[in-house]
């Protein structure tokens, strides 16, 4: 089973892309907007030291931005 997260803001639309993308796949995930939980925008950035948005954290690994490839790389 994946753990996946999804950090994500209202206006992002690489954000859309990637939610729809893993819907296609067919993988579960869970999402958390950085705009409404400011503590976990705080931990994002402490984590990850990036601000730009979607950030998905997949089984323990990070993709940034829209990165398809990347994302079906890390699940299993």
């Amino acid at each position: 089973m994946n753990q996946i997260t999804v950090y994500t803001t209202s206006t992002c639309p690489y954000c859309d892309m990637m939610k729809n993308f893993l819907k296609e796949q067919g993988l579960s995930f869970n999402e958390v907007n950085v705009q409404l939980d400011q503590a976990a925008a705080n931990r994002l950035v402490k984590t990850t030291g990036q601000l730009g948005m979607p950030q998905t954290e997949i089984n323990g690994q990070w993709v940034l931005g829209f990165d398809p490839e990347k994302v079906m790389s890390l699940v299993k």
